[in-house]
C-alpha cells in the first residue's frame, strides 16, 4: 500500500514564469521612466524659450522707438546696462540683442546648423508697428522638425 503525499511549495516552472512576468513589468516601468525624463526636458526647454521671448518683448516695449534696430543680426556690448552711459535707441537695441543671444546659449541647446536661436523681425507697415519674435533650439524630435516658439508683439512708438 502506497501513501500519496501532496507536494507543497512552488515548482521551478512556476518561479520562472513569475520572473518573466516581473521582468516584463520592470521593462515597462523603465520605458515609462525614460519617456517621462524626455518629456520633462522638453517641458523645461519650452519654459526657457517662453521666458526668453517674454524678456525680449519687455525689452522691446521699454525701447519702443528702436524699430528695425532690433531686427539686426548681431549685438554689441555698448555698456548700456548699469554703467551710467547714455545710449541711443540703436545702441540699446544692440545691447539687448547681445544679452538675448547670451541667454539663449546659456539656457537652450544651440542650433546644430549654427543658425540664430533668437530672431526678431520688424513690421513697420503694421498699425501699430509689430515685432515677431522667434526662439529656436536644437532638440531631437520624432518628426525631425526642430521646435520653436514664435509670437508677434505690437508696440506703439508713442
Amino acid at each position: 500500500m502506497t501513501i500519496l503525499t501532496k507536494s507543497k511549495g512552488f515548482s521551478l516552472v512556476e518561479v520562472l514564469i513569475a520572473l518573466v512576468i516581473m521582468s516584463v513589468g520592470m521593462l515597462g516601468i523603465a520605458g515609462l521612466y525614460v519617456h517621462s525624463m524626455q518629456a520633462g526636458r522638453t517641458s523645461m526647454l519650452r519654459h526657457h524659450a517662453v521666458t526668453l521671448a517674454g524678456d525680449i518683448a519687455d525689452r522691446i516695449r521699454a525701447n519702443p522707438t528702436a524699430g528695425a534696430a532690433y531686427a539686426a543680426a548681431a549685438g554689441a556690448d555698448n555698456n548700456c546696462v548699469a554703467q551710467n552711459t547714455n545710449c541711443n535707441v540703436a545702441q540699446m537695441a544692440a545691447q539687448d540683442i547681445l544679452l538675448w543671444q547670451a541667454q539663449a546659449l546659456e539656457f537652450l541647446p544651440a542650433m546644430a546648423d549654427g543658425s540664430q536661436q533668437v530672431v526678431v523681425t520688424f513690421n513697420g507697415g503694421a498699425l501699430p508697428p509689430a515685432y515677431t519674435i522667434t526662439v529656436s533650439w536644437d532638440e531631437p524630435t520624432p518628426d525631425g522638425i526642430q521646435p520653436q516658439y514664435s509670437f508677434t508683439v505690437p508696440v506703439n512708438p508713442f
